[in-house]
């Protein structure tokens, strides 16, 4: 290969790398990026505190007596069944699970299954009633009424499903406790309320049941 032809080739090589530096430097300035001046998304995110500076408190649940009025027993025994069942038994006498036996457990005390070893969370409550407003708080975020609680259920966040599960838990007894009258009662206390001395956490003040 002559002198001539290596000439042509190194040519050749300069006259591209300078048609692309060309090309992009074009290109450069034809094409410029443009941010928007506003966020294309605009996640809200929840406030962290109430207007006053303060934490914002939780809201009362919904009071529980109107709600059993219209509970609908088989609709609780089906939720029950479907999903409590993997912890619990529900027929009298039945072997505990990983929670206790339910039989007996609305009006009962907190520990009622002899010899289950309930957490300490739970332990403190010994003694105290399971009275409806006490299960509807429980069942709303049992993490909330009892820090530390060794169930790890979430909660039934739905009101009328709750009514429906405490229905059911209440038909599971020889002589069910009656439900409370429902223009009598009052909105539940937020979950994890302190409640006053000697009131068992989530009781109402007593009302008249029905006949």
């Amino acid at each position: 290969m002559d002198s001539m032809e290596v000439n042509k080739g190194i040519a050749a090589i300069l006259i591209a790398g300078i048609a692309f530096f060309m090309t992009g430097l074009i290109a450069d300035n034809l094409v410029r990026e443009t941010l928007p001046e506003k966020p294309v998304l605009n996640i809200a995110t929840a406030p962290t505190a109430a207007a006053g500076g303060g934490e914002a408190k939780p809201e009362a649940m919904p009071a529980i007596a109107p709600l059993l009025a219209k509970a609908d027993v088989k609709a609780g025994d089906q939720f029950a069944h479907k999903v409590c069942v993997a912890c619990h038994t529900f027929n009298s006498g039945g072997k505990p699970g990983v929670g206790p036996n339910l039989y007996g457990v609305v009006g009962g005390p907190h520990g009622h299954e002899q010899g289950f070893n309930y957490s300490p969370a739970m332990a403190k409550f010994k003694g105290q009633p399971w009275t409806f407003d006490a299960l509807n708080q429980w069942l709303f975020k049992p993490s909330a009424y009892a820090p530390g609680t060794r169930m790890t259920f979430a909660g039934i966040p739905n009101a009328q499903q709750r009514a429906d599960v405490i229905d059911y838990l209440r038909s599971l007894a020889d002589n069910p406790v009656p439900l409370p009258a429902p223009e009598a009662a009052a909105p539940a206390a937020a979950p994890g309320a302190a409640a006053p001395a000697g009131v068992a956490p989530g009781a109402a003040p007593a009302v008249p049941a029905k006949p």
